[in-house]
């Protein structure tokens, strides 16, 4: 049904800051805007991706999975049963990360030696490709099997990059050199819902969760902010890594979980970026996720951070070594997802708490835009944005009933103009319903989430047509 279709999805994106200088922000809401300006929106063509014998394929979100060469990457299923009683998508069949691009051609990728199960999650500038595969075995701690960091070469060759001492490990992220980061179990014992917190990658975990960076052969360990658990979630093109940290052992009753805050690694050194008095920070959302492009290549860092309190939480925007509170709508909470180089931020924020009612942001220049809606749809988060200002990402609360496909929709908008459906964009018109839209290049190519009218689950590669006017 399509509420745990999305659930389920959801499930599977992986996880999910003392003093700070905090902005005073302004806001602004969509209102008396041209609508006549969605005309001159880009039509798209749309590539469907196809599977690999089994019935489906999907984007792995939130991540960075298109590169500006117009390079796909995702996931797909096979015919083949899983060998084991129980797996993350819950489908019972084998998945395998695969490659593709405008000309729907698709690669797939493989896995591990072995009837295993592999993800993609993030693709470089120059084409090299980062994930997990499974191995064959079962981590002895928690029953589940174990996975591996793997990396795939522009010859798509896989490589196992090892773990820190533990059972499983998870790559998150890479560069055109060759930097790949994540995450990887040590050899520590820890409790279960502590490690999985910082791990993310399955349903459990019992070690310490430690932050990598792969190079030139070899894992290094990050180390912490002074806890015993780390995520490193997304590196540069220069080298610079961020993620999340535990900044003690301290339980805090208001979260179940250490103290916690983002860092940026670079130079050698792990450096703590804050919060914004609350005792929970990391980088990108408490719930989309911390995979996307959460910083940009001027090491500007955006995530979310709750409040003194731990009751309320705002997104913020770390640069020139302080963090700004990127405020709410009216609200009393928002969320950063991503950011693109010129500093600009996408999220989503509380336009009121009752009703709740929730929006689509955009925040430059100390202000946050209200991107508004598509109607009917009540509540909605902006995904990304690439450099030209263009924007994607999803809205919810379409319908009346959670069953519905159309109770989640993908959309496009542009600052100052309306926000409209990214399915009216397509061009010819699908019969793929895509209800969700997570990554945008900059040469506006879009990565969705779509289903087939008998319900089967689509990864999509939006093109956009020539302009008539060009």
């Amino acid at each position: 049904m399509k509420s745990n279709v999305k659930a389920d999805r959801t499930a599977r994106l992986g996880a999910l800051a003392l003093l700070v200088t905090i902005a005073s922000p302004s806001i602004t809401v969509a209102g008396q805007i041209d609508t006549s300006a969605a005309a001159k929106y880009p039509r798209y063509r749309m590539v469907v991706l196809g599977t690999l014998g089994g019935p489906s394929s999907a984007p792995n979100a939130p991540a960075v999975s298109l590169n500006n060469r117009g390079q796909i990457v995702a996931q797909a299923n096979t015919p083949t049963a899983d060998p084991y009683p129980f797996n993350i998508t819950g489908d019972g069949l084998v998945w395998h990360a695969i490659l593709s691009n405008a000309t729907d051609i698709i690669r797939d990728l493989g896995a591990l030696p072995g009837t295993n199960s592999s993800w993609a999650a993030g693709i470089s500038e120059s084409g090299l490709i980062a994930g997990w595969s499974q191995n064959g075995l079962l981590d002895p701690l928690t029953g589940w099997p174990e996975m591996r960091a793997v990396s795939w070469d522009n010859r798509l060759r896989t490589f196992d990059l090892g773990t820190l001492g533990g059972y499983s490990s998870t790559a998150l992220s890479v560069n055109s050199r060759g930097q790949v980061v994540g995450v990887s179990l040590n050899a520590v014992p820890e409790a279960p819902d502590i490690a999985l917190y910082y791990w993310g990658a399955s349903p459990a975990a019992a070690q310490q969760s430690r932050a990598f960076l792969w190079q030139g052969g070899e894992m290094r360990d990050l180390g912490t902010l002074g806890g015993n658990d780390a995520n490193a979630s997304f590196i540069n093109e220069q080298g610079q890594v961020t993620g999340f940290s535990s900044t003690n052992t301290q339980i805090n009753d208001t979260t179940g979980l250490p103290t916690t805050h983002p860092y940026i690694w670079k130079n050698g050194r792990m450096q703590d970026l804050g919060s914004l008095g609350g005792t929970l920070a990391i980088n990108g959302s408490l719930n989309v996720g911390s995979w996307g492009r959460t910083m940009n290549e001027r090491g500007e860092v955006v995530g979310t951070s709750t409040l003194p309190g731990d009751a309320s939480w705002h997104a913020f925007l770390w640069t020139n070594d302080h963090m700004i509170d990127l405020g709410t709508l009216g609200g009393s909470n928002s969320e950063a997802v991503s950011v693109n180089d010129r500093g600009q931020v996408v999220g989503r924020a509380y336009v009121s708490d009752t009703p709740l009612v929730r929006d689509a942001f955009l925040w430059e220049h100390g202000t946050m835009t209200d991107l508004g809606t598509v109607a009917p749809c009540q509540r909605g988060t902006a995904k990304s944005i690439n450099s030209r200002g263009q924007i994607v990402g999803g809205l919810s609360f379409c319908t009346d009933n959670g069953e519905d496909l159309t109770f989640f929709t993908a959309f496009y908008v542009e600052k100052g103009k309306p926000m409209v459906d990214l399915n009216t964009l397509v061009d010819p018109p699908s019969d793929i319903y895509m209800d969700d839209a997570w990554f945008i290049n900059e040469r506006g190519e879009i990565v969705a989430n779509g289903f087939t009218p008998t319900g089967e689950e689509r990864g999509v590669l939006l093109v956009p047509l020539p302009r008539s006017d060009e």
